[in-house]
């Protein structure tokens, strides 16, 4: 992949701006990508950036969190253990819709004599904002300006305030609320990222309930029988004469609205938008609760609900921002993606997060590893209450995972490699069972977090479970093997790179399964000695022996790493030196990615990987290799690397920065940063790479500022370019519940450290210890690697 070719929108139509991702004109080329860019969303349910009137669009999109279809995967040739039932989100009813009449003709942004058009994503309001300025052939000029939002404080609620003045004249106006079950329209193709599609109505409508400006639907999935309430009411503020109607038919509502417009006279419609779901709940008890948020929705109003989403973004903010000085267009592009990942998570209560969040069909809504290793460290170390919610909810899973494990022939707990409701529902083994690092990439996330919160007490009643059950799976999996000298080795896996599937020993689940065996011991010899209580309860849960923990520890203790010595490297698996290098001289660009073009056979005799694998080993468990070794894998593994996948570039910044290769460093960074926002991947119409945005928070704290964690105590070496447009940037974490400032300062080429909240926090500083006080600024020179 050559990170040098991106797909650049024009400025003149996207200019760059700090806060707000704006289009200062309507560009239906750009239509399908600006539906995910200009989704909101709260982590519950979220709404696809389509316009009100509902065309154009590519996909009018609106889904919930966990919301799904399932059906029965079928194979040509079934095998034991196969995943056997799939899971798909549900795009639920469109309660966005307005359409809009002026002297009976409709107004169709495609056709309409627009003299003027903006539409922004205000990252600092939490809202999409519209203005245009319309032109009818009679001469007649008017003003529509709409504002819509999905509320972070009400996790049920959405609004949309819709505008109308008419500007120059008296004209008929009609304005038509709509809620509308679109029928499913994504195609079948050939891209294994857009996953399965499901075709015509899966909702199934249970009642109807309609009153005044009203109109609440209960609904049911034909299959998981999940339960829906979609419901919708209105207030519309007008000194204009008008009247109302309702009106029903299949699979679509309307509240009708006839004005008598007057010149310069506002119509303003209130449009309050509900969704409840259920795994239990009947339909009609969920419709009684979307009457009650309506309820409570029009009693407060819509400027208390802008009130409150702006409250909650100052607090988002706060934590969260990374100001970058002196260039905008990376200020825009950095803060784009935080608001991206606020917008996948803050109210996933009880849900994980899908791959695309809530912006798009792509990968059917999935839970995958990209959340433990991508995300959560974003949350750990600025959100660590939605952390702790994303690890509860996979301990939530386990008993889907033991049954799993029984599955698959082994003991303990195997987690779902892709789920929505924890069980497996990835159809192709060697890309996705066979990924058993999830199993410990979710403990790795378990062991940051607690190591960050210092939250023991999550550890032992709900942590200590899980490692125990993933412990056993491991000593299950693998085996003392005499040919390796006895070592403990895995085989018959696949590492993050799924361009080399089912191997032996990859390096990268060894060192992270080897990890996982240590913190489980650790975890259950600590709890025996500290709290005596809890441990008793753990072996009531789980039938612990402490002869298991010993077992536990010599197969960690003799873990096979395979490991180079002449070339010095790690291999990423035991044969992968016996493949055949890919040519990537005689490759075309538009032959990538590989997996469109090449039979899978193909790609896995070869030497070519699809994301970092070795190198993202080094990344979680720098402590295991040397310098030099990260140098040398850097440079043997890097060349390999094709990038087709949004997981690698983040990992390859971050890892270039150790290696002192900045220039590089920067590439990759500018790569996982824009993904979306210029569409480099070409499909981010089915949503955006919520794992490369969390990447871009860590190629500026951990790669760039060369923040660690070790024991609850943060440490930076810092490694930045000289050659650089920014002239600084600064970010916040928390750490063991107080916030941490650091600021570089490329004018000056220092660093400023200040403890923000808290007592005080002991830090490090290219191994200097120092200790910081509340409001006390430390200053040290900056150090470059170029």
């Amino acid at each position: 992949m050559n990170y040098e070719e991106q797909v650049s929108q024009p400025e003149y139509i996207y200019p760059k701006d700090e806060w707000r991702l704006v289009e200062t004109r309507f560009a239906p080329s750009f239509l399908e990508a600006t539906e995910s860019l200009f989704s909101t969303a709260n982590g519950y349910f979220g709404i696809r950036g389509s316009f009100e009137e509902g065309a154009p669009a590519y996909m009018n999109g609106t889904y919930i969190n966990a919301f799904y279809e399932s059906w029965p995967i079928v194979y040509p040739e079934k095998a034991f253990g196969f995943a056997k039932t799939g899971q798909t989100i549900v795009n639920v009813p469109d309660a966005k819709m307005i359409r809009l009449y002026v002297d009976d003709e409709p107004f169709y942004l495609p056709t309409a004599n627009l003299l003027g058009f903006e539409r922004s994503l205000d990252m600092k309001q939490g809202t999409l904002d519209r203005k245009v300025e319309w032109e009818m052939p009679s001469g007649k000029q008017i003003s529509v300006v709409s504002r819509r939002l999905v509320s972070f404080k009400h996790r049920h609620l959405a609004a949309v305030s819709y505008e109308v003045t008419v500007r120059n004249a008296e004209a008929p106006v009609v304005i038509s609320s709509e809620m509308v079950l679109h029928e499913n329209q994504q195609e079948d193709d050939d891209d294994p990222r857009r996953g399965q599609s499901l075709r015509g109505r899966v909702l199934s409508p249970v009642d109807r309930q309609s009153r005044d400006g009203r109109i609440v639907w209960g609904l049911r999935t034909r299959h998981s029988k999940m339960a829906l309430a979609s419901g919708v009411d209105h207030v519309i503020e007008t000194e204009c004469p008008h009247s109302r109607t309702t009106e029903h038919a299949d699979g679509s509502g309307k509240v009708v609205y006839s004005i008598d417009a007057k010149p310069g006279i506002p119509i303003r419609l209130i449009k309050y938008i509900t969704y409840h779901t259920s795994r239990n709940a009947p339909p009609g008890e969920l419709m009684e609760r979307a009457g009650r948020t309506l309820d409570r929705a029009i009693g407060h109003g819509f400027e208390d609900l802008l009130s409150s989403q702006r409250a909650f973004m100052d607090g988002f903010w706060r934590r969260s921002d990374m100001e970058v000085r002196g260039d905008p267009e990376i200020q825009q592009t950095i803060r784009f993606n935080l608001f991206q990942i606020c917008q996948a998570t803050a109210r996933a209560e009880g849900a994980g997060i899908p791959a695309k969040g809530l912006t798009g069909e792509g990968y059917e809504g999935h839970y995958f590893w990209d959340a433990e290793i991508y995300v959560l460290p974003f949350l750990t170390y600025t959100e660590p209450r939605i952390a702790k919610n994303m690890l509860l909810f996979r301990y939530s899973m386990l008993d889907k995972a033991r049954q799993r494990a029984r599955e698959v022939n082994q003991k303990g707990a195997l987690f779902p490699w892709r789920t929505i409701n924890g069980e497996e529902a990835s159809a192709y083994y060697a890309a996705g069972t066979a990924q058993y690092h999830i199993n410990a990439d979710i403990m790795h996330a378990l062991k940051k977090y607690v190591d960050a919160t210092g939250d023991e007490d999550f550890l032992f009643h709900e942590g200590a479970e899980m490692l125990v059950e993933t412990a056993r799976f491991w000593l299950d999996l693998g085996f003392f093997s005499e040919s390796k000298g006895g070592q403990f080795c895995i085989n018959g896996v696949t590492g993050p790179d799924e361009y080399n599937t089912v191997v032996n020993n990859n390096a990268f689940t060894n060192l992270m399964a080897r990890n996982n065996l240590r913190y489980a011991a650790e975890t259950v010899e600590r709890m025996r000695e500290k709290n005596p209580g809890v441990f008793r309860v753990l072996v009531d849960k789980t039938g612990l022996a402490m002869s298991e923990v010993a077992e536990w520890k010599k197969a960690a203790e003799d873990m096979f790493i395979p490991y180079d010595k002449e070339k010095g490297i790690h291999l990423q698996d035991d044969s992968f030196l016996d493949r055949e290098r890919w040519d990537f001289e005689n490759t075309p660009r538009e032959k990538y990615p590989l997996l469109l073009n090449y039979h899978p056979l193909v790609i896995y005799r070869h030497q070519v990987i699809k994301q970092a694998d070795v190198m993202l080993a080094m990344f979680l468990l720098r402590n295991e290799f040397t310098e030099e070794q990260k140098k040398k894998n850097f440079d043997f593994y890097d060349p390999l690397t094709t990038g087709d996948s949004s997981l690698s570039a983040c990992i390859q910044s971050i890892m270039a920065c150790e290696a002192g290769y900045m220039e590089k460093a920067g590439r990759y960074a500018t790569y996982a940063a824009l993904v979306d926002l210029r569409d480099i991947a070409g499909n981010v119409r089915d949503g955006l790479h919520i794992a490369s945005i969390g990447g871009t928070w860590m190629v500026i704290t951990y790669g760039f500022a060369g923040m660690r964690e070790h024991g609850g105590r943060l440490s930076f070496r810092p490694r930045l370019p000289r050659k650089t447009k920014t002239a600084g940037f600064k970010f916040r974490v928390v750490i063991r519940g107080q916030m941490l400032e650091v600021n570089f300062d490329r004018v000056t080429d220092k660093v400023t450290y200040q403890l923000v909240e808290g007592s005080r926090l002991t830090i490090e500083h290219y191994g200097e210890e120092m200790n910081l006080d509340v409001g006390v600024p430390v200053v040290r020179d900056l150090q470059f690697a170029d």
